[in-house]
């Protein structure tokens, strides 16, 4: 019986004692802590598990998690690859080092190892130590959060300054505008945001001095660097709900770095430009060509609109599909208008040469020679009836067309090239032309006006006749200066508008 009791008693002891030194354990934690005394006599990785370890430093709390001050991140860039930017896909790659700077006082060991001047680690001591966490909102791809250890250092300093840098290569989106494209600038960025900490417990800042900084051997083919700058601003938390801390809402603090790129248009004007100018005069070429060419003209104006169309639309390919016009496109349709006014120009000239009765002029100008070609066939009908049938009606011939009077043959020179001129009485108000026949010509005799031979007849007026093939080959003259001047007033209006506005 004694020997139980004893043997129970000694049991109940040592479960009484465990108890009891659990419990000290428990209320004084730090004893069991590594000491950081004598800190000069560790290497750096035995230094840095005791500064880092669990029982006196939590790396998801906050530096200032005791007084509840703002923890200011201060960040710089170098950046050292910008890829231009591609249109279609309104995205641009940059390649840059970015730092990021703070103090966190819990790291400071100055009084533990004086010696020692700075802590240098990769990914390991990121893994140990509190790292604000950024990401960038308009990212498309980006390595930032990644775990490489090449991509990552990390140095700490004696007053707790702890110094994040880290290479990254990101791809961003850019919200291009193409309304003048090629000669257009565009604005791209890139944004950094917290994503955990709200502006009230962190702030994203820009260094001072030099926040940005371009290689010397920065290079860009397709766009020319016109300007960068960089500024600070607060964003309102938009999605709440997916916001780690249970749908904490409130003001982030974000940074921007912004470059302004200008285009090089040297490329469009040697590609595109200057060989669609060269497609539009091509296409001029038919007003030099008889109006009854069908075939060469067709043919001429058809491969013109044809090569036209292929080399634009090789540089539509690599542009996005978009709601409003581009210069480009504005290009384009004045390009093929022209064009395609070569073909109705063939098609309007070889209609009236294809006209078998002359033409009633009043005048030989533009005026009535269109008004005359235009008018329908019953409304020409009349008038040639009316013409026909005046009782005062006299009829002269010009000098030029009665040098070829003798000749009859249709294929000869002088066929058709005649100019008939008719009188009308001074009822109608017509203006007076004088004419010469060949008999007065060849007698050296003066020239007979009308109402000049001592009768008291009234003065008479002339119409003028010609025929449907000298009325094409008049137009086609005139398209010949007609059209390159309004080809040249339309670059006019448009170099200065993309160029002035």
């Amino acid at each position: 019986m004694n020997s139980r009791t004893l043997l129970l008693s000694a049991i109940l002891f040592f479960i009484l004692k465990s108890a009891a030194n659990q419990k000290s354990n428990s209320q004084n934690p730090v004893l069991d802590c590594p000491s950081l005394e004598k800190g000069d006599g560790y290497t750096q990785s035995e230094f840095l598990s005791r500064l880092a370890n669990e029982c006196r430093y939590d790396r998801l709390l906050l530096p200032t998690y005791q007084t509840g001050e703002v923890v200011y991140v201060h960040a710089s860039a170098y950046v050292y690859f910008i890829q231009p930017a591609e249109a279609h896909d309104l995205n641009f790659k940059l390649h840059f080092l970015l730092q990021l700077r703070w103090t966190d006082p819990r790291l400071a060991y100055a009084l533990y190892s004086p010696e020692r001047t700075k802590i240098i680690g990769e990914s390991d001591l990121r893994q140990r130590i509190w790292v604000p966490h950024l990401y960038m909102s308009n990212e498309q791809v980006s390595s930032l959060m990644g775990t490489d250890s090449k991509d990552v250092l990390i140095s700490i300093a004696p007053d707790g300054e702890v110094l994040f840098s880290r290479r990254m290569q990101a791809v961003l989106y850019c919200w291009m505008n193409l309304q003048k494209f090629p000669f257009d600038e565009q604005k791209c960025s890139m944004n950094l945001e917290s994503w955990k900490y709200n502006a009230s417990i962190l702030r994203l800042m820009w260094e001072k001095d030099n926040p940005v900084r371009l290689s010397s051997e920065l290079h860009l083919t397709e766009y020319s660097l016109l300007d960068y700058w960089t500024n600070e601003s607060v964003v309102r938390g938009d999605i709440v709900n997916m916001r780690l801390g249970g749908g904490r809402s409130g003001n982030y603090s974000a940074l921007k770095f912004t470059f302004k790129l200008g285009r090089e248009v040297g490329y469009y004007l040697m590609d595109y430009f200057i060989p669609s100018m060269m497609i539009v005069a091509m296409s001029w070429v038919t007003f030099w060509l008889q109006a009854d060419a069908s075939a060469p003209r067709i043919t001429l104006g058809t491969s013109t609109m044809l090569s036209f169309i292929t080399l634009a639309s090789s540089q539509a390919k690599t542009l996005p599909k978009v709601s409003y016009i581009k210069a480009s496109e504005i290009w384009f349709l004045g390009c093929i208008g022209f064009i395609f006014s070569a073909l109705v120009e063939f098609a309007f000239v070889n209609t009236i040469w294809r006209r078998k009765k002359v033409v009633n002029l009043k005048k030989v100008n533009s005026k009535y020679i269109l008004k005359s070609t235009l008018t329908p066939r019953l409304a020409r009908k009349e008038l040639q009836k009316e013409l026909q049938s005046s009782p005062q009606l006299t009829k002269s011939r010009s000098c030029s067309s009665l040098q070829q009077e003798t000749s009859s043959d249709p294929a000869g020179p002088g066929y058709n090239n005649y100019l008939t001129v008719h009188s009308f009485p001074s009822a109608l108000n017509l203006p007076t032309i004088t004419t010469q026949s060949y008999d007065e010509l060849i007698a050296g005799g003066r020239p007979r006006t009308a109402g000049s031979d001592g009768s008291d007849d009234p003065p008479k007026h002339t119409w003028t006749q010609m025929t449907p093939q000298e009325i094409a080959t008049w137009i086609d003259k005139r398209s010949r200066v007609l059209f390159p001047l309004l080809f040249i007033f339309f670059n006019i209006v448009y170099w200065t508008f993309v160029y002035c506005l």
